[in-house]
């Protein structure tokens, strides 16, 4: 399902909300795709500062608005966040690329174009993960050692998590067809109920940001998680 609404500063904000995720009662999830008429052919930072009142906005959309966001800083590595207390603003974790919560009422962040966000749902503890891995973070198996940490540190059982991809850049676009593997990381981890919806970022750059097809000059869709 995807939604959209005016809002201050685009002609619309468009949000992807994910099937599987919607029938979880206890989370809140979306994906924010690219905003219209704004300017993002700058550097990430230049253009995150440009998106930002917009994302704020969709957060107020979904109900999530006064909760604090957490996101990670986006290094390209495998080291996980796991926030186990209650932070009251918002905060970048330094040399993270996945975050994981327990907590209620946080919202996990992270933002991509063209890498994949993946959302790691277990609805029975609760807690919840997001992770950024894109090629690097894909060879590293990012999401792996995500759902290792859900099961040692919070008790997981992989076999009753929740695995969604976000759209992400795939070949031919791309060399490397990652969503694939994280896929396999996923099942070989013992995930059953993996979501893919098989978008390509690079193939609807009038739909989604896309680092490769746009030359690094773009902004970035945010992924957005949290627990009710």
């Amino acid at each position: 399902m995807r939604e959209t609404r005016r809002a201050p500063g685009s002609e619309r904000t468009p949000i992807e909300h994910f099937p599987a995720l919607d029938a979880i009662e206890n989370i809140r999830h979306a994906f924010i795709e690219r905003i219209p008429g704004i300017n993002v052919s700058h550097d990430k930072a230049e253009a995150l500062k440009r998106l930002d009142a917009v994302h704020r906005e969709a957060r107020q959309q979904i109900g999530i608005g006064d909760w604090p966001l957490l996101t990670a800083q986006q290094v390209h590595g495998d080291k996980i966040a796991i926030v186990d207390r209650h932070v009251a603003s918002d905060k970048e974790f330094a040399g993270c690329d996945g975050l994981i919560t327990s907590q209620s009422r946080v919202a996990l962040g992270i933002h991509v174009a063209d890498c994949c966000a993946i959302y790691v749902v277990d609805p029975k503890t609760p807690v919840i993960g997001l992770v950024h891995s894109g090629k690097k973070g894909t060879e590293r198996a990012i999401v792996s050692k995500a759902i290792q940490e859900m099961r040692e540190y919070f008790g997981s059982d992989p076999s009753e998590l929740i695995v969604q991809l976000s759209p992400c850049i795939r070949p031919p676009h791309y060399e490397i067809d990652f969503a694939a593997r994280i896929i396999g990381q996923c099942r070989a981890a013992g995930v059953k109920k993996i979501h893919d919806p098989g978008v390509c970022t690079a193939c609807d750059i009038d739909r989604y940001y896309s680092y490769r097809a746009e030359k690094g000059k773009t902004g970035r869709m945010l992924a957005l998680l949290g627990l009710v």
